[in-house]
C-alpha cells in the first residue's frame, strides 16, 4: 500500500454505544494497517485497544465527561485518572457547556486545570461543542482554554445534529491561539476535501470513523 499522508492527522475513532469487543479489535487493526496516529474508544475499551496497540506505535485516545460534559466534575477526573492508567495517552473532555453558558467562568477553568493536572502525562483536550455555541462565545472559550494547562481545543462531539467541524470555526481558533493551543477538528468529517480545508485552516488533528475512506481517497489520487 502506498504512503498515506493525510493518516498522520487522523484519530481512527469508534464512540458508538454499541460498538463491541470485535469492533474494537477491527479499529486498532485498521489503525495499525492504514498508519493511523490514534483511536479514540469509550472509557470502557482502553484496557483492550492499550493491550492491541501497546507494542504497535498507535496511541489510546478515550474520552471524559462525554458526550454532554454536565456531570460531576469529580466524575470527569475518575474517569481522566482510570483511563490514563489502563493505558490512554490522550483525553478528550467535554467542557461543562451549561456552567460556561451561566458565565460561570471560575467553574469551567478549574474544572480544566484539574483534569490537565489529573491526566498528567497524557494531553488533555477540551471537546467545547461549537454548535451550542455563539460567535462571541466562541471567542470567549477560546481564550480561556488559551490561557488554561490543556493541550488541545477539540469542536465538537460529533453528536450534535448538524454539529460537526466547521472549518470557520477551526479558523477563528487558529487566529485566537496563535500555536499556543492545538485544534482538534471533529464531528461529519467525512471525505478528503473537507478534511484538507479543516487542516489548512488550522486543525492539527482530524477525528473521524471515517478515516479510513479519506486515507482511500488520497490514495487513489
Amino acid at each position: 500500500m502506498k504512503n498515506s499522508k493525510i493518516s498522520s492527522f487522523i484519530d481512527h475513532t469508534l464512540l458508538n454505544p454499541e460498538a463491541t469487543a470485535r469492533d474494537i479489535e477491527i479499529l486498532c487493526r485498521e489503525a495499525i494497517q492504514y498508519g493511523f496516529p490514534a483511536v479514540c474508544v469509550n472509557p470502557y475499551y482502553v484496557s483492550r485497544a492499550f493491550n492491541i496497540l501497546q507494542r504497535e506505535g498507535v496511541k489510546v485516545v478515550s474520552v471524559a465527561g462525554f458526550p454532554l460534559g454536565a456531570t460531576y466534575k469529580e466524575v470527569k477526573i475518575n474517569e481522566i485518572k482510570k483511563a490514563v492508567g489502563e493505558g490512554a495517552e490522550e483525553i478528550d473532555m467535554v467542557m461543562n457547556i451549561g456552567a460556561f453558558k451561566n458565565k460561570d467562568y471560575q467553574w469551567v477553568v478549574e474544572e480544566i486545570e484539574e483534569a490537565a493536572e489529573t491526566s498528567e502525562t497524557a494531553l488533555l483536550k477540551v471537546i467545547v461543542e461549537t454548535a451550542l455555541l455563539d460567535w462571541e462565545e466562541k471567542k470567549r472559550v477560546c481564550e480561556l482554554i488559551k490561557k488554561s494547562k490543556a493541550s488541545y481545543i477539540k469542536t465538537s462531539t460529533g453528536l450534535i445534529p448538524g454539529g460537526g467541524a466547521r472549518s470557520e470555526d477551526v479558523k477563528l481558533f487558529q487566529e485566537i491561539l496563535k500555536g499556543k493551543k492545538k485544534i482538534k477538528a471533529s464531528g461529519g468529517i467525512r471525505d478528503l476535501v473537507y478534511a484538507r480545508k479543516l487542516l489548512s485552516n488550522g486543525a492539527d488533528r482530524i477525528g473521524s470513523s471515517s478515516g479510513i475512506d479519506i486515507v482511500l481517497e488520497e490514495l487513489e489520487e
